[in-house]
């Protein structure tokens, strides 16, 4: 019964945010002739739809712990484990037009592409190895000198709840070089939105944003090792916490005596 009410859900969600996109087509176009630094929430505009269709439709909420550690300016380095499309719509609303390192291939979809490439993204070619990684030190730079914030995903792409993690060093180059101390993201999305599945269950989200880890005097294998530790710490207390239905990890279970 649980996933018939969850295969209806997710149907309704995916067609309505078709006829979505269409409307959003003269959206986008409006945003794209908007100053740069007045588009980026209009291009996102989608984001925020979609957002609320989750809410409604599949009846995903979220919870956020450590809101108080983004309570700088912006110009900060964000790392955060990835493991949901809905990881790449909460961000926005969290942080000051975050630039997110994506792969290149992301603005080669219709409509949505054409959106995301306005918001003004590091896309990068994957294959292209230490040219990849100079670029994203580069531009990471450049946009947080500019008072934006940067999102990078550690691991390059989503990850499953139970897949092994496997930290790239790109993170910890970006923020040894542009002098930023990381802040880490924990979340727990892929319980609910699992990646490359279609179903999604109702259920609650929880994120936890840390305090930043400083940079100073840390050679680039020991800060993403740093960085992994706490993220991926958080990530078992999070399945231990609250289970992870949708991967059969169980919430451990307190006896009161």
């Amino acid at each position: 019964m649980k996933q018939t009410i969850a295969f209806i859900r997710s149907t309704l969600f995916l067609a309505t945010s078709y006829v979505a996109l269409v409307v959003y087509v003269p959206v986008m176009v409006f945003g794209w002739l908007l100053p740069k630094n007045r588009r980026y929430y209009v291009l996102f505009s989608y984001g925020y739809f979609v957002f609320w269709l989750l809410r409604v439709i599949v009846g995903l909420r979220w919870q956020i712990e450590g809101r108080e550690h983004l309570a700088g300016q912006p110009g900060r380095l964000i790392v955060s484990k990835h493991q949901s499309t809905w990881d790449s719509m909460i961000l926005p609303q969290l942080l000051h037009q975050p630039a997110f390192v994506l792969k290149k291939e992301l603005l080669w979809i219709p409509i949505f592409g054409t959106g995301l490439a306005g918001m003004g993204p590091i896309a990068i070619d994957r294959k292209a190895g230490t040219q990849s990684l100079k670029q994203i030190i580069k531009q990471g730079k450049a946009a947080m000198e500019q008072g934006r914030d940067v999102i990078i995903f550690p691991e390059g792409t989503r990850y499953s709840p139970d897949a092994e993690p496997s930290y790239k060093i790109g993170a910890a180059m970006l923020a040894l070089q542009a002098k930023a101390d990381v802040i880490p993201i924990a979340l727990n999305s892929g319980c609910h939105w699992k990646k490359g599945q279609f179903l999604k269950f109702p259920g609650t989200i929880h994120v936890v944003i840390g305090q930043p880890i400083p940079v100073a005097g840390k050679k680039a294998d020991a800060l993403t090792e740093e960085i992994k530790q706490w993220i991926e710490g958080q990530q078992q207390r999070l399945y231990r916490q609250y289970g992870c239905p949708n991967t059969g990890i169980a919430a451990e279970r307190h006896s009161d005596r």
